[in-house]
């Protein structure tokens, strides 16, 4: 018991989670879930060792205005993803699914080799 509760601390400590707002200050609600998404994704690949994650505010202010990219550092190569949409959750959500979509390419090809 132990020894997993180790395993999985330090598995948590490797993948560094920054959150950049450009130009604005994001409320703590959304970094905290920001963190609770990203933090999934060690699920898919336990070779993450950073996720960048950038927020913006596309001029001019319309609708579709609220811009996130997400980068995720591995160890030979960088994933990214970037979407436009209402919420900033929104975007998020869209981003991590493209992300997850690429991880799961980036295992198959781990696999392989």
């Amino acid at each position: 018991m132990k020894v997993n509760i180790l395993f999985n601390f330090l598995k948590s400590v490797t993948m560094d989670i920054n959150i950049k707002a450009i130009k604005f200050d994001a409320t703590e609600k959304l970094q905290e879930f920001i963190q609770k998404k990203v933090s999934k994704l060690d699920k898919y690949c336990n070779d993450i060792r950073k996720v960048e994650v950038s927020l913006k505010v596309v001029k001019p202010e319309t609708a579709m205005n609220k811009e996130a990219s997400i980068t995720v550092v591995l160890p030979k190569t960088e994933l990214y993803a970037e979407k436009i949409c209402d919420t900033f959750e929104e975007s998020i959500m869209e981003s991590l699914a493209a992300i997850e979509k690429q991880l799961g390419k980036y295992k198959e090809k781990q696999a392989n080799v």
